[in-house]
């Protein structure tokens, strides 16, 4: 897959890595990066060669957020709202069985956060700086910020952050559980690296069990949750020979 012009991706054994690549302007995000991220992650979702997918950010920064020149100018709100139905990117995300990993450094703000949360594993650089800017811009989060974070931070830190427009470094994301992990800058590729690698030595069937066993669990009330469990769980002992 080639010739993108906000993103950029390669595969290489088993490992899907997409680049967010706008970074004259710390990988705000665009249309044209939606439509695009929207096709890679339909991409490595259907792609049996994928087992572990990394995305990042190119430049000074993961991602600053939506792009204020073409986002909010909408001229009505149900404009709006097509348009963001018209490539339900956040959905895709969730839709995809394989390990994400999110590599964050610099500014991840906005949608850089909603992006983030919605990976499996975020791996955080010291110098990382996270915010959820949109109330304070006359909007609020559009793509699944104040859904994701409660779920994450709690309710009174979720509403803290998005109300306040209050910014966390790395080390208070972590504290938070908002990322799972934070390393020194020179060490972040190498740590996602690691990561990627030691998810492909285990068994895919039992990982992606697990992952969709977490993530539908969380919605369902304990009982329903506990039997998706048990026949997942049943499934994976089923085909240990998988991947």
């Amino acid at each position: 897959m080639d010739g993108f012009q906000t993103i950029i991706y390669r595969k290489s054994q088993g490992i899907a890595h997409i680049s967010l690549n706008r970074p004259r302007v710390l990988n705000a995000y665009n249309i044209e990066m939606r439509d695009e991220l929207y096709q890679v992650l339909e991409a490595v979702r259907d792609d049996p060669e994928v087992d572990v997918v990394i995305l990042k950010g190119e430049g000074r920064a993961f991602c600053a957020g939506a792009d204020l020149t073409e986002f909010g100018t909408a001229p009505s709100l149900t404009i709006a709202r097509e348009v963001r139905w018209e490539r339900d990117i956040w959905g895709t995300f969730l839709s995809i069985p394989k390990p994400l990993i999110a590599a964050i450094h610099g500014y991840c703000l906005g949608s850089g956060v909603e992006m983030a949360l919605l990976c499996d594993i975020r791996i955080a650089t010291e110098d990382a700086v996270f915010g959820m800017p949109e109330v304070s811009l006359g909007m609020i989060p559009a793509a699944g910020g104040t859904q994701t974070l409660p779920r994450f931070l709690g309710i009174s830190k979720a509403l803290e952050l998005l109300l306040t427009r209050r910014r966390l470094r790395a080390s208070e994301a972590l504290e938070l559980d908002l990322v799972t992990g934070v390393v020194v800058r020179e060490a972040l590729d190498s740590e996602v690296e690691a990561t990627a690698q030691h998810l492909l030595s285990m068994n895919q069937r039992a990982v992606r069990a697990a992952k969709e066993a977490v993530w539908k669990g969380m919605e369902l009330p304990l009982e329903a949750a506990l039997e998706l469990e048990a026949r997942l769980a049943l499934g994976a002992m089923s085909t240990r020979s998988f991947g």
